[in-house]
C-alpha cells in the first residue's frame, strides 16, 4: 500500500508541474492550440495504460457509450478551462477554486445518484462554499475570467467522477482514459482553427512539458491504484497545493495574502474530510478504477 500512496504522491506532482509548464506560456498561445496539443502528446501514454487483450479502437468503444460521451464532453471543458485558470490566476488560487470538485460531486450524486448525505459532508460542503466566498472576496476584488473558468473546471470534474461512478467497475482503463484525451484533442483541435498560432521552439518546448507530464501522471496514477486501494490514493491530489504555491512563488511572483490563505484552507480542509467520509459511508470507491 505504501508504494501506492507515494506513487499517488509522484501522480499528483506531474499533473502539478504540468500546470506549471502550461501556466508558462502565459497566455502566448491560445487555451484550445495548448489543449490540442497537450491531448495529443498525453495520447503517448495509451500503450502503457493498454493491456494485453486491449485494442486501441477501444479507446473510442464503452459498454456504456452515453457516459463515454459524457467523460468525454467533461474532459474537453476541464482540460480549456483550466488552462485559462492557470493562465489569469495565481497557482494556488486556481487550485483552491478547482478543488471544489469533491464538494461539487457530493451535490451531484444527491442529485443524480440519489445518494444520501449525512449532516457531517452537508456542513463540510457549507465550509467549502464559505473558503470561495473568502478567497473570491465579492465586492472587494476584482473578479475575472479566470475565477469563472476555474470553478466550471472543478464542476465538469465533478460531472465526469459521477459519470464514472454510473460507469461501474467492469469498463476498461483504456476507454477511461480514452474519454478524457479524445474529447479535449477534437474540441481543442476545431476551436484552435479560427486563430491558429504556430508554435515556436520555446513554447513547443512548454507544450511538451505541459502534455508528457499528463500523460506520466495518467500511468502513475494507474500503477497508484493498483498497489493501493483508491480511497488511499485519492487524498494525494491535495499535495499539488504545495507544489502550486511553491510554483506560484519562485516561478510566477505570486504572493497570497492571509484571507485568502484561510480561503483555501477552508476549501482543502471540507474537499478532504468529505474523500474521508465518502470512504466511510459509499461503497464506491471499491468499485471505481481511477483513471
Amino acid at each position: 500500500m505504501f508504494k501506492g500512496v507515494m506513487l499517488g504522491f509522484a501522480c499528483y506532482a506531474a499533473y502539478a508541474i504540468s500546470d506549471a509548464f502550461v501556466k508558462s506560456l502565459h497566455g502566448s498561445l491560445p487555451a484550445y492550440e495548448a489543449v490540442f496539443f497537450g491531448a495529443v502528446l498525453m495520447l503517448s501514454a495509451l500503450p502503457f495504460i493498454r493491456k494485453p487483450e486491449d485494442r486501441y479502437l477501444d479507446v473510442f468503444h464503452a459498454r456504456k457509450p452515453r457516459l463515454w460521451w459524457i467523460r468525454a464532453i467533461t474532459g474537453a471543458i476541464c482540460n480549456i478551462t483550466s488552462v485559462i485558470a492557470f493562465t489569469a490566476l495565481p497557482m494556488a488560487e486556481a487550485f483552491a477554486l478547482i478543488f471544489l470538485l469533491p464538494i461539487f460531486v457530493t451535490l451531484l450524486s444527491v442529485i443524480f445518484l440519489k445518494e444520501h448525505v449525512g449532516w457531517r459532508r452537508w456542513s463540510a460542503v457549507i465550509v467549502g462554499f464559505i473558503g470561495v466566498l473568502v478567497v473570491l472576496r465579492p465586492g472587494f476584488r476584482v473578479l475575472g475570467p479566470g475565477h469563472l473558468a476555474a470553478m466550471t473546471c472543478g464542476l465538469s470534474g465533478a460531472v465526469s467522477v459521477v459519470a464514472l461512478r454510473m460507469a461501474g467497475p467492469h469498463e476498461k482503463r483504456i476507454s477511461l482514459y480514452g474519454a478524457g484525451v479524445i474529447g479535449p484533442l477534437v474540441s481543442g483541435g476545431v476551436l484552435m482553427l479560427p486563430a491558429f498560432v504556430w508554435p515556436d521552439l520555446h513554447q513547443w518546448s512548454l507544450l511538451a512539458g505541459y502534455g508528457l507530464l499528463a500523460g506520466l501522471a495518467g500511468v502513475l496514477l494507474m500503477l497508484a491504484t493498483h498497489h493501493a486501494p483508491a480511497n488511499r490514493v485519492a487524498p494525494a491530489q491535495y499535495s499539488q497545493m504545495l507544489w502550486a504555491i511553491g510554483f506560484g512563488y519562485w516561478l510566477f511572483g505570486d504572493h497570497l495574502d492571509w484571507p485568502m490563505l484561510i480561503g483555501i484552507a477552508l476549501i482543502l480542509g471540507s474537499g478532504l474530510f468529505t474523500l474521508v467520509r465518502e470512504e466511510q459511508v459509499t461503497s464506491w470507491w471499491r468499485r471505481t478504477k481511477m483513471v
